[in-house]
């Protein structure tokens, strides 16, 4: 079931950052352990703050996916670890899409993200150098082509 995340608990602002961190670590391998460090400080403390939660949860009430809306933009999308391939991505992209996403940003170095975007019906329009901390992590900027 996914829903919106209104208003999140500090446990569910936790929660979701372990789920974060735990995709994070099965899906960027480009990221050093400082580095996982530094943005894990800015999803917990600004990042889930600044988006529309909406999250995907077991039968028990436990958090397998989210994502992070922000406008027709998908700021963050990401499985559990141990969901990971098992067509979850796929549910919560078609869910954004649903409510209007038509942009999304991924880490050039995640070839496996942009590959399911791109298989997905986006398509790349430009890339960044930086990340938006102005660290070495390029940034490719899509849109959905399938309009």
């Amino acid at each position: 079931m996914i829903r919106p995340l209104i208003a999140p608990t500090l446990a569910e602002l936790d929660a979701l950052t372990e789920l974060w961190e735990g995709s994070v670590r099965a899906t960027h391998d480009f990221l050093s352990e400082e580095d996982i460090v530094f943005y894990r400080h800015l999803v917990r403390t600004e990042a889930l703050g600044a988006v529309a939660l909406h999250v995907c949860y077991e039968s028990g009430g436990h958090p397998v996916a989210f994502l992070g809306m922000e406008g027709d933009k998908i700021e963050m999308l990401f499985v559990a670890h141990d969901r990971l391939y098992r067509g979850l991505g796929r549910r919560m992209l078609e869910y954004a899409v649903a409510l209007g996403a038509r942009r999304v940003d991924v880490n050039e170095q995640n070839t496996s993200a942009t590959r399911f975007y791109t298989r997905m019906g986006f398509r790349i329009l430009s890339r960044d150098a930086l990340d938006a901390s102005d660290r070495p992590f390029p940034i490719l900027h899509l849109a959905l082509s399938r309009e």
